[in-house]
C-alpha cells in the first residue's frame, strides 16, 4: 500500500493501491514479436539489400511514426492536443497501429500507466527507464512491469466505445497483413522484409531508445520540481523522431500538440498538425499556453 498517490485523467488510485509493489516479467508475446520482426528484418538488409526496399522502409517509417505514431496516437488520441474529424482520426490511429507496438487502447493504457508512475514521489525503476541501457532495453521491449495493487483504468466513452478502435484493439498484429500483400504485389519478398519486419524492428527499438535516453540527461528548459523523474530534450534528432525527442517540453505542457516549443527546435509532427489545419481538417489546437501549468513546473535559464 502506497500513501497519497495522485490519480490522473484515466488513472484512479484509492488508498489500496501500489505503485511499487510488483514484478517485472517476461512477456512471451511482446519478446517474441519483437524477436522475429528483428531477425527477419536483418534478412532483409544481408540477404535482400536493394533500393526499393529501403526507399519502402523510409517512406512507410515516416508515415507511420509521424502521422501515425506521434500525431495520432500521442498528440491526438491519448491528448487530445487538437480535435480531428472522426474519420481521420482513425486513419492517423490506424497508421498508428502499423507502427507495430500495439492496439489503440493497448498504447493509451502503456503511456498512461507510465506518465501516473512518473507523477508520483517515489516510481520505479521499470516505468522511471531508471537501469542501464541493456537492462532497460530488456525491460521495456521484452518484459511487463505487473503491479500487485495496481490502480483502476478508466477508458473514455468516446474510445471504450468505438466499435472500430475495439476492433482495432483485437486484431492490431494483423494490421500488417493488407500492407505486406501490397508491398509483395509491387516488389515481391524482400519488399515485404523491408516495409514490414525490419521497419517494425527499427520503430520499436527506436522508440524504446528515444524514451531511455529522454529520462537520463539532455537539454532541460523546464523541471518539475517534486517529482523524481524528469524529462529531457535530445538536440540534434528532432526531425529524426518527428519531435518527439522534445521530451523534456513535453514534460513540461503535455497537453500541447506542438513538442518543439522553443526556436530551433525542429518538429515535423507539428508541421503536419498545421498542415491539417490549413485544409480544415484540425481545429482547437492546443499549445504551451492552452491549460494552467503544471505543479511544481520552473523555468530553468
Amino acid at each position: 500500500m502506497t500513501e497519497g498517490l495522485i490519480s490522473t485523467e484515466r488513472v484512479l488510485a484509492d488508498p489500496a493501491v501500489s505503485a511499487l509493489d510488483g514484478q517485472i516479467l517476461w512477456d512471451p508475446v511482446k519478446s517474441l514479436w519483437f524477436t522475429a520482426h528483428a531477425m527477419i528484418g536483418l534478412g532483409a538488409i544481408f540477404i535482400l539489400p536493394s533500393v526499393e526496399g529501403l526507399v519502402a522502409f523510409l517512406v512507410i517509417s515516416a508515415v507511420t511514426l509521424c502521422a501515425g505514431h506521434s500525431v495520432g496516437m500521442h498528440r491526438l488520441l491519448i491528448h487530445r492536443s487538437f480535435v480531428a474529424p472522426r474519420w481521420l482520426e482513425r486513419m492517423l490511429v490506424w497508421l498508428g497501429v502499423l507502427v507495430g507496438m500495439a492496439g489503440p487502447m493497448g498504447m493509451i493504457r502503456a503511456h498512461d500507466m507510465r506518465d501516473w508512475h512518473q507523477r508520483q514521489s517515489l516510481c520505479p525503476p521499470h516505468p522511471s527507464h531508471g537501469a542501464g541501457f541493456w537492462r532497460d532495453f530488456w525491460w521495456q521491449v521484452h518484459c511487463v512491469f505487473r503491479l500487485e495493487s495496481p490502480p483502476q483504468f478508466v477508458f473514455e466513452a468516446k474510445v471504450a466505445d468505438d466499435q472500430f478502435y475495439k476492433w482495432l484493439e483485437r486484431w492490431w498484429m494483423l494490421q500488417q497483413l493488407p500492407l505486406a500483400i501490397g508491398l509483395w504485389w509491387m516488389g515481391g519478398f524482400g519488399l515485404v522484409l523491408w516495409g514490414v519486419n525490419l521497419r517494425i524492428a527499427v520503430s520499436l527499438f527506436g522508440h524504446w531508445a528515444v524514451g531511455h535516453f529522454a529520462h537520463k540527461k539532455g537539454h532541460q528548459g523546464w523541471v518539475i520540481d517534486g517529482l523524481p523523474v524528469q524529462g529531457y530534450n535530445l538536440p540534434g534528432i528532432g526531425l529524426l523522431t518527428f519531435g518527439e525527442s522534445w521530451h523534456g517540453n513535453h514534460h513540461a505542457f503535455p497537453h500541447s500538440a506542438r513538442l518543439g516549443v522553443e526556436s530551433g527546435q525542429v518538429d515535423p509532427g507539428w508541421w503536419f498538425i498545421i498542415a491539417l489545419e490549413a485544409l480544415g481538417l484540425a481545429r482547437q489546437i492546443a499549445g504551451p499556453d492552452s491549460e494552467p501549468e503544471r505543479d511544481g513546473l520552473r523555468r530553468l535559464n
